[in-house]
């Protein structure tokens, strides 16, 4: 597989930019852009399904949220115009833009904000924050004015309100939004080829339509790493955020047509256990899982070396974090004993999981050959996206899983027992309590590091790696997300020089 791909980015390389489609030659004054993406939405409402690449669409395009995360992972004001938090860092008071409407002529009003945050915590509802809503409780002020308060102490509360997960929907047309999307942002949806693309177009009663200079951008979705290389190089894509092309990097890097950016992340490359199932519910099992993996040579087959190895659920830069690496390292043989301990006969049949992305299916052949060293013999199963989130994550049908985990605050997961991963554990909900409910920032921190030690002690899973995103783009676009600390494509920002 490498040699076709190697042969595939070589002979593309041989092209010319005279070779090239004139498409290339007439880029600049273009208000199209057409982007890559490795993963198609299986929906796009993004508080009815959990999938970054719902987001990676629809986040700040079609919806808003009452903030808008940077690149940098700071927070300003989007549909809340301002905000003031309370001595105690529980109740929030929102100032609402003026003069807002969706795109099908009804008002945004605090209302709608009510609306929004309350369906999110329902007991109806599938929005994967629905925790974090449940323990919101949202007031109408006046048409301006929401007060949010919060059960517990986060002050994290302003970043995770402009997640996708907090959009603010219309009222009437909130349930169709899987399909036909009604939001306030500055795009609508203009047509979805199954399988193919998606197609937004810039919409002419946004607030401040005028200063968006993409009129009409087009998402095509490509999982084979080869076949993004081949599109971007023809020309037939003009940016592809986090594109599988490490092992053409020298391509890309030596043309001047393009940009390259290496983007930092907070995303948590892990192969997932189920604990619900056995033997897989005894740590003895899980640690010989973890001790059996090399993290550095799954980073190399994963990620061609473009990532930092983790020893728990968190990443370096990360506030709070801890080098956990050192809990469960590399060691075949004590695998191999904890095996014989837990009373394990091998070889042991598992079956392995992998979705479409490179970094799962190159990763997951190197871990199944390591797994297999230790008496450990793991059944590949290569399915589509829309069957791992059904299958995998929905119905926890799997034993192990090699999967990305992009949310920067997303360690909450491990107190909901109903999680596809089945981990149930007293001492780490009430070590995450503390990381809420601690007044001093100072010792919510110091929880967060107990967290995380007791995630590795625990071998939950075997944590693998920080991935590092490469994003490649035409030279002659602007407007580029530095580092990536959600999935987001804010399109309004784009601009062809």
């Amino acid at each position: 597989m490498l040699k076709r791909r190697t042969l595939l980015a070589s002979g593309a390389a041989a092209l010319t930019a005279l070779d090239l489609p004139s498409a290339w030659a007439q880029r600049k004054k273009k208000d199209s852009l057409v982007i890559g993406l490795t993963l198609e939405p299986t929906s796009l409402d993004p508080t009815a399904k959990a999938g970054a690449e719902i987001a990676e669409v629809v986040l700040y395009n079609l919806f808003e949220t009452l903030t808008k995360i940077q690149s940098d992972g700071s927070v300003k004001p989007l549909l809340a115009e301002s905000w003031e938090v309370s001595p105690d860092l529980k109740t929030y008071t929102f100032r609402l833009r003026r003069g807002v409407r969706f795109q099908n002529g009804e008002p945004f009003n605090a209302q709608a904000v009510k609306y929004s945050f309350d369906r999110a915590a329902s007991d109806k509802s599938s929005n994967k924050d629905r925790r974090l809503f449940s323990n919101l409780s949202t007031h109408v002020i006046d048409e301006h004015t929401v007060v949010v308060l919060h059960r517990e102490i986060d002050p994290d509360l302003p970043f995770l309100l402009g997640q996708a997960s907090a959009i603010i929907v219309e009222p009437r047309s909130a349930e169709t939004n899987e399909s036909r999307p009604v939001g306030t942002g500055p795009y609508q949806l203009g047509a979805w080829s199954k399988g193919s693309s998606i197609t937004l177009t810039r919409w002419a009663d946004w607030r401040d339509a005028a200063s968006v200079p993409i009129a009409r951008a087009t998402f095509r979705f490509i999982s084979d790493p080869a076949a993004q290389v081949a599109a971007l190089l023809a020309g037939d894509v003009d940016l592809f955020p986090h594109a599988s092309v490490s092992r053409s990097l020298p391509v890309f890097e030596q043309d001047r047509r393009f940009q390259v950016l290496f983007n930092a992340s907070r995303g948590k490359a892990i192969l997932a256990i189920n604990n619900a199932r056995k033997p897989l519910d005894d740590v003895r099992v899980r640690r010989a899982i973890a001790a059996a993996i090399d993290r550095k040579a799954v980073i190399s087959a994963a990620m061609d070396g473009h990532g930092v190895p983790i020893g728990s659920h968190y990443v370096p830069g990360a506030p709070g974090y801890v080098d956990t690496t050192g809990i469960n390292p590399f060691d075949p043989e004590k695998a191999k004993r904890l095996l014989s301990e837990a009373g394990i006969k091998t070889p042991l049949e598992l079956n392995l999981v992998l979705p479409p992305p490179a970094y799962a299916r190159q990763g997951g052949e190197l871990i199944a050959a390591e797994l297999a060293k230790v008496g450990l013999i793991a059944r590949i199963q290569n399915v589509e996206w829309a069957q791992w989130l059904s299958g995998t994550y929905s119905q926890k049908n799997y034993d192990l899983t090699l999967i990305l985990h992009v949310e920067p605050f997303d360690l909450v997961n491990y107190t909901h027992a109903d999680y596809y991963w089945g981990y149930q554990s007293a001492s780490f909900n009430a070590i995450f309590e503390k990381t809420r409910s601690s007044p001093r920032a100072a010792d919510r921190l110091r929880a967060l590091g107990e967290a995380q030690k007791l995630l590795a002690e625990d071998s939950v899973h075997a944590f693998l790696f920080q991935p590092q995103f490469i994003t490649v783009a035409a030279r002659e676009l602007q407007g580029l997300w530095k580092d990536a600390p959600v999935f987001v494509n804010d399109l309004a920002a784009l601009s062809w020089a």
